[in-house]
């Protein structure tokens, strides 16, 4: 949020509070807040299909069952990175580096091309995580 909306928005609630406001005008301020960052949203449902994918991996038998605290751990950062936690998001970034460096070397090792795809996916996430303005809004 920049400086003049932020002035706004604490003007806005204020005048609300004592009356002199229009409670329309405060309502889309807040509803801009709700999600300042959609691509958290974005990375965290990524990390949802990837704790389901490991979780019918075990359920099939192609995955050992070590795989699960994987998913779990996905899961949890997941859910802390939609509540903007910092721990959340140091989980998040360690884990789409450590896949990125996965699919990067599986790619040199077999010249797939969904390798090559998934590893820059993973890799354009780690860049989003690591903005200035991302990491002003984790708690």
């Amino acid at each position: 949020m920049t400086e003049d909306a932020k002035s706004a928005a604490e003007t806005t609630e204020a005048e609300l509070k004592r009356g002199t406001a229009d409670k329309a005008a405060v309502v889309p301020a807040r509803r801009r807040e709700l999600l300042p960052l959609p691509g958290l949203a974005a990375i965290a449902l990524y990390m949802v299909v990837l704790a389901a994918t490991g979780i019918i991996g075990v359920a099939e038998g192609h995955l050992p069952r070590l795989y699960l605290f994987f998913s779990a751990a996905f899961v949890a950062a997941a859910l802390g990175l939609l509540l903007l936690l910092r721990w959340a998001w140091a989980l998040t970034l360690a884990a789409v580096l450590l896949l990125a460096g996965l699919f990067f070397w599986r790619f040199a090792a077999g010249h797939s091309l969904p390798y090559i795809v998934q590893g820059l996916l993973n890799l354009v996430f780690f860049l989003y995580l690591v903005r200035t303005e991302v990491r002003e809004k984790l708690r």
